[in-house]
């Protein structure tokens, strides 16, 4: 249940930012959904083996290596969701951005209270 919930504020946080951001394409509501099951499935099999091969590049950049690592897996879903295009690597690298925040607020909205 909660990983349906989390593919569904992912999908809401990528209908946000497609309006927002010009250079982000979107058909329907349904094609949001699929890019966010898309991207996690992305993001467990793909993102892993892009670290391990860029690690040393990553370590040298303190880190900000991973958003290009991002950003190439958004342009990969676009590529492989026809109703889902960006336009540039900047246009994924802010997309990213944006998804990690939206992801953040939305997630912690719904977190539960540890006791």
């Amino acid at each position: 249940m909660k990983l349906i919930i989390k593919l569904a504020l992912t999908a809401i946080a990528v209908i946000v930012i497609a309006k927002l951001l010009p250079g982000v394409t979107l058909d329907t509501y349904t094609t949001a959904l699929i890019v966010a099951v898309v991207l996690a499935i992305l993001n467990v099999l793909v993102k892993p083996v892009l670290v391990i091969f860029t690690l040393p590049i990553t370590i040298l950049t303190l880190g900000l290596f991973l958003l290009i690592i991002n950003a190439l897996i958004i342009l990969l879903a676009s590529e492989l969701i026809n109703g889902f295009a960006v336009s540039s690597i900047w246009t994924a690298i802010l997309f990213s951005i944006l998804l990690s925040i939206l992801q953040s607020i939305l997630h912690s909205v719904l977190k539960e209270d540890k006791k």
